[in-house]
C-alpha cells in the first residue's frame, strides 16, 4: 500500500505512528500540493490529502476519523501583507497549497468583499510580497516571516469568524476502495502517533522549526479529530469553491 504523508511539523504524529506500526505501508513524504497530485495521479493509493483536492478525485474515500485541523487561529497559514485588506491588489499563492489558496480566495469573496488578482507562485517567491502584493505563506517556514509584516491574517481564524466552524487543512483519503480491516489498523496507528506526541517529537523534530514551540504547537493549536463539526466545516468549504 503506498501512502503519501505531508512533510510538515504538524504530520509527525502521523509519520510517527505508521512507522511504528506493522501495517506494512510505503510511506512518502511531500509538500501538500504533491501529495495532493500523487493521489489524482494514482501514484498513491492512500494520502493526508488537502481538502480542496477531493473534488478532483473520480474515487474518494476518507477512511479515518483523523485529520489536520484548528480551531481559530493555526499560525502556519497565513496572508502576510504590508497593506490592510482593503489596499491589496494582488495575492501570491503559495506553490506548496492547494486547500489554503483555495480558502483565501473564498474569504475574499464571501468574507472581505475584495476582489485582487491571484496569481500562482514560484520558489523563493516571499521576496516579492511588498506594497500593494500579499502573499500566502503556509507550513512551518511561515513562522519565519511572523515579524517581518504588519498585516498578518492567519486564514484558520479567519474561516472561523466566517463562520464559526473549525477548519480542517487535511484528511487521510483514499482513491480506491480499501478493506475494512486495513482502514481500521491504519487508524489505529494514527492514534498511536496522536497518542505519543512527545515520544514522535524527540524522534523527528529536529529537522523543523525552531522558531516554535512545538509540543504546545501540537497539543493546542492543531486538532486530530475529524468530528462531525468538521466533517460540516468540511462540506461547507467544498460547497463554496465549488
Amino acid at each position: 500500500m503506498k501512502v503519501c504523508s505531508i512533510s510538515y511539523l504538524n504530520s509527525i504524529p502521523f509519520v510517527y505512528g505508521l512507522e511504528n506500526s506493522d501495517i506494512g505501508v510505503d510511506l512518502s513524504l511531500e509538500i501538500p500540493s504533491v501529495c495532493g497530485q500523487k493521489l489524482i495521479e494514482n501514484e498513491v493509493d492512500l494520502a493526508l490529502l488537502p481538502v480542496a483536492v477531493i473534488p478532483y478525485l473520480d474515487f474518494a474515500d476518507v477512511v479515518s476519523p483523523y485529520c489536520i485541523s484548528s480551531d481559530g487561529a493555526v499560525q502556519t497559514v497565513c496572508l502576510f501583507s504590508q497593506v490592510p485588506l482593503e489596499q491589496i491588489k494582488t495575492i501570491l499563492l503559495d506553490y506548496h497549497s492547494i486547500t489554503s489558496n483555495a480558502l483565501v480566495k473564498l474569504l475574499s469573496k464571501y468574507f472581505w468583499k475584495i476582489q485582487p488578482d491571484f496569481k500562482k507562485s514560484e520558489i523563493n517567491f516571499e521576496s516579492k510580497i511588498s506594497g500593494n502584493t500579499a502573499g500566502v505563506i503556509i507550513g512551518d517556514r511561515a513562522y519565519k516571516y511572523r515579524d517581518d509584516f504588519p498585516f498578518i491574517y492567519d486564514l484558520s481564524y479567519e474561516w472561523k469568524k466566517f463562520c464559526g466552524l473549525p477548519f480542517v487543512f487535511a484528511c487521510w483519503v483514499s482513491n480506491k476502495p480499501l478493506d475494512s480491516s486495513f482502514k481500521k489498523a491504519f487508524s489505529s496507528a494514527l492514534k498511536y502517533g496522536i497518542s505519543n506526541l512527545d515520544l514522535a517529537l524527540s524522534e523527528k523534530s529536529d529537522t523543523f522549526c525552531t522558531q516554535i514551540d512545538k509540543i504546545k504547537y501540537l497539543k493546542e493549536v492543531i486538532n486530530y479529530d475529524l468530528t462531525d463539526e468538521k466533517r460540516k466545516s468540511m462540506q461547507m468549504f467544498l460547497d463554496l469553491i465549488s
